[in-house]
């Protein structure tokens, strides 16, 4: 008999989809189907099937595509802008639901059955994380925290480059270099936090330190910087020292709720809010206004996603819940804003980066596409599969505008009403 799993798998597609897949579909027997001149969906194993039986939806496709088992051949971007556009906006759960109301989904398993043959999936790749606990305790947000960056420095060193910086950057032009885009977002924040000499700044998940060192270098201020990951400490840490900035920049590891010191001058929260969860972000906001001095700023810059009709049906993405940030939720702009006014803030700025992340996404990608061989040995096969597919899919959602990021600058206003802001915007001093 013919191989002919590309020609049955492409018919399945179709009936989940209500139209033809979008992509050139290649089999485990060889056989092929499909438009020409479009990226290559491969299916490299049965397994993969057997993970999809079990679990339908984005956490089969998720295990499937870290383990190897699924794989694209071609342009990454362009096979994820084909696949969304058939794809319904609520994703593999209104796909799911569509496929029930209808009656295809039990057809549609029955021939992934005959195709997949006997047996049942492997274990998850070893990638994906394990969770104990109430989400955004201490105990769990530390170990979170750990699945996502202590990982090793060197692997996060080929994807962001010499900045290590892993937020937006600050794009004046979009065929510039990453590293003066990183360099003007930082310098971004620190106008906008009006720092200067002998002023003491906390940066709140400072990560490896970028910011913290470029406050202290070029505005002259002590700088603390606080977070949870081992591994970014030691790094942060050791470029201080290497910077000869010991005696300005102290890095702690130490999560937000337990910094009771102070107060600041200003704060930063560059990309750790999105960590924080809903259960806990009015206490996070709360936390930062009893941190910081009257008069004196917040800068909050975090990913946003678009407000839902029913807020209560927000799920977050299962593949990013398991491989990629644990536990970690979006919030619209609109929700970030309320929760530091409630907490006693005054919001004086916001700006939306929405396109400026497209691009650094971009940056990313390429570079972890031109060291992919030397990822996969300083981490796992798979864990660099994650952050390929991750990052690029992620540049798409931005480019869209299903995602955005801002930064929000806010105040803790004096009792008399004094907010130390300039009358204009543009000067932030």
């Amino acid at each position: 008999m013919a191989p002919d799993a590309a020609h049955r798998l492409a018919a399945l597609a179709a009936q989940a989809l209500g139209t033809p897949l979008p992509l050139r579909l290649r089999a485990w027997d060889g056989s092929e189907t499909g438009p020409q001149d479009t990226p290559v969906l491969v299916v490299r194993s049965r397994r993969a099937l057997r993970r999809l039986l079990w679990h339908p939806g984005e956490l089969g496709l998720a295990r499937a595509w870290v383990a190897g088992e699924i794989d694209v051949e071609g342009d990454l971007y362009d096979a994820l802008d084909r696949l969304t556009a058939v794809v319904p906006d609520g994703g593999g759960r209104d796909l799911g639901r569509r496929m029930v109301r209808d009656g295809t989904a039990l057809r549609i398993a029955a021939g992934l059955i005959r195709l997949a043959g006997p047996g049942v999936p492997p274990p998850p790749p070893a990638e994906e994380s394990r969770r104990r606990g109430e989400a955004h305790t201490k105990r769990r947000d530390r170990a979170a925290i750990s699945h996502h960056y202590d990982v090793g420095n060197e692997f996060y060193a080929r994807v962001l480059g010499p900045s290590m910086v892993y937020s937006c950057a600050y794009w004046d032009r979009a065929d510039g270099s990453l590293e003066d885009a990183q360099y003007a977002k930082l310098d971004l924040i620190c106008r906008k936090l009006a720092l200067r000499p002998g002023q003491h700044l906390l940066d709140i998940g400072c990560g490896w330190g970028s910011l913290v060192l470029h406050a202290a270098q070029h505005y002259g201020v002590r700088a603390t910087g606080i977070t949870i990951s081992v591994e970014q400490a030691d790094l942060a840490r050791k470029r201080a020292a290497e910077a000869g900035l010991t005696d300005r920049v102290e890095i702690r590891v130490q999560d937000y709720r337990d910094v009771h010191d102070g107060p600041y001058d200003a704060i930063s929260s560059v990309g750790m809010a999105e960590h924080v969860g809903q259960v806990r972000y009015r206490e996070y906001a709360e936390i930062l206004h009893r941190l910081v001095k009257p008069g004196g700023r917040l800068l909050n810059h975090q990913i946003a996603r678009r407000p839902l009709a029913d807020e209560a049906g927000y799920r977050v993405d299962e593949f990013i819940d398991r491989y990629v940030f644990p536990d970690g939720e979006l919030s619209p702009v609109g929700s970030t804003v309320s929760s530091l006014e409630q907490a006693g803030f005054e919001v004086r700025d916001l700006e939306a980066l929405r396109e400026h992340y497209a691009l650094t996404l971009r940056a990313w990608v390429r570079n972890l596409e031109e060291h992919f061989a030397e990822a996969e040995r300083l981490t796992s096969r798979g864990r660099a599969r994650v952050w390929r597919l991750y990052m690029a899919a992620s540049a798409l959602g931005f480019e869209r505008n299903s995602i955005g990021v801002n930064q929000v600058l806010a105040v803790r206003t004096e009792g008399d009403g004094a907010s130390s802001m300039p009358l204009v915007r543009g000067s932030w001093s």
